[in-house]
């Protein structure tokens, strides 16, 4: 379904070169869900932006790297009016927050009848059938009603299943979650994530998570991408890596789960913070904040490269982080 190689976004500031992805490589099969975990900053949403030319040009660059789409088109080097074709028709994608995605200005009905309006041609009563239908099949409690209301009539859950809807109302073939359970409860976190689950088998959607709760990894996912600083530094299936993590920083993110730890034990935190990535280090970026491994045995002169230590696990290569 997606084949990115070797993935390089950068953004020109003032302050320097902001590395924000350097060097990725990921794949998603159809009806496969790929997580892509990390810390706040660690390059996992300009990842996703990028593919859909979402980055703001300048001071944002795609310096390298290809995209290809279903062996049809790499979509880092689409035109503008290729992306309009695919966006929001094969491909689409739920924003973090609802409240800020969907237009305040506009009906849920004015809203969710555009996609079908601009890449399917459906309009009038036809598309507002199909809009009502949408609204109900992601739970909204009488549609025909709801779908003439404004977003600040809706709860925080409730938008994002109108997010939701909006994004599968054109049946694509890969469906992009930028973190879309973060502000929710975790009654409806999890209503979300099945939502997202049944839709996904029921139309063989292949979907991107991208999230920083390991917990919802571990419940939906397939594979998963671990990123630090803009790189990856781990990827395996699921159950691989939670089983047997390698990376420190992996090692790292699963210990500072609470719900791994004795109650009223002291909870385990990751150290410090990560590097400046308008400087990145030369070698390991992680050394610094490296306390599950052995530091001293870091990479320090050139960045460590992706190996095979098992099947289909990948992690960077570096002695001191594998410790």
């Amino acid at each position: 379904m997606l084949k990115v190689s070797n993935l390089s976004t950068r953004f020109h500031t003032r302050n320097g070169i902001v590395h924000a992805v350097e060097d990725v490589s990921f794949s998603v099969e159809k009806g496969e869900t790929l997580g892509i975990v990390g810390e706040s900053g660690s390059g996992k949403s300009v990842s996703c932006y990028s593919l859909l030319g979402l980055i703001p040009q300048p001071p944002g660059k795609i310096h390298s790297g290809t995209a290809i789409f279903n062996n049809e088109i790499d979509l880092l080097q689409a035109s503008q009016k290729q992306l309009r074709a695919i966006r929001g028709k094969r491909i689409s994608m739920i924003f973090q927050d609802p409240m800020t995605s969907l237009n305040p200005f506009l009906s849920i009905r004015t809203q969710l009848t555009e996609p079908l309006e601009i890449h399917e041609g459906i309009k009038g009563k036809a598309a507002l059938t199909k809009a009502i239908d949408a609204l109900a099949e992601v739970g909204i409690p009488e549609p025909e009603k709801r779908i003439n209301a404004y977003p600040h009539e809706f709860s925080g859950g409730m938008r994002q299943r109108v997010m939701i809807a909006m994004a599968l109302i054109t049946r694509p073939d890969l469906l992009i979650c930028d973190e879309p359970t973060t502000a929710l409860d975790v009654t409806v976190q999890k209503q979300v994530l099945d939502l997202i689950k049944d839709r996904q088998e029921k139309l063989g959607t292949a979907v991107i998570l991208v999230t920083h709760d390991l917990g919802v990894v571990s419940q939906v996912c397939d594979n998963v991408n671990v990123m630090y600083s803009g790189r990856l530094v781990e990827s395996s299936s699921t159950r691989e890596l939670f089983k047997n993590p390698m990376h420190a920083y992996t090692r790292a993110l699963l210990k500072s789960i609470p719900a791994t730890h004795t109650k009223g034990e002291r909870l385990y935190t990751i150290p410090g913070l990560p590097p400046l990535l308008t400087a990145p280090p030369n070698g390991c970026t992680f050394h610094e904040r490296n306390t599950l491994g052995n530091p001293k045995l870091c990479v320090t002169d050139h960045p460590p490269k992706l190996i095979e230590r098992a099947p289909d696990h990948w992690v960077q290569n570096c002695p001191g982080c594998l410790a």
